[in-house]
């Protein structure tokens, strides 16, 4: 059973910075797809950034020139440049298992999950 575990929220100030990290275990090779997702209080989830085969990687507009996913063997990461109140979220990593040729920017696609990690910008 693959497990993953984010770590890295936290509390900051706009304009400031943090380092998400997804620890994967229990997978006998490597996801094709790792993504992160947000949710904010009264808003729906939406996929934030995603690395294909631990090279290739998309980003929502939102997160664009400010976040990078990158990703080594076991630990997923997600650096958070330029925080505003708008990034306040809980930050989950996920894995997708099938091979799509490109990450799928849908969260139903995906069937590993941590737990999630909370973001506050104020």
């Amino acid at each position: 059973h693959v497990q993953l575990v984010e770590s890295g929220g936290g509390s900051v100030q706009a304009g400031g910075s943090l380092r998400l990290s997804c620890a994967a275990s229990g997978a006998i090779y490597t996801p094709y797809c790792m993504g992160w997702f947000r949710q904010a209080p009264g808003k729906e989830r939406e996929g934030v950034a995603f690395i294909l085969l631990g090279a290739r990687t998309t980003y929502a507009d939102s997160v664009k020139d400010r976040f990078t996913i990158s990703k080594d063997k076991n630990t997923l990461y997600l650096q958070m440049n330029s925080l505003n109140p708008e990034d306040t979220a809980m930050y989950y990593c996920a894995a997708d298992t099938y091979y799509r040729g490109v990450c799928s920017t849908d969260g139903r696609h995906y069937n590993f999950w941590g737990q999630g990690t909370q973001v506050t910008v104020s």
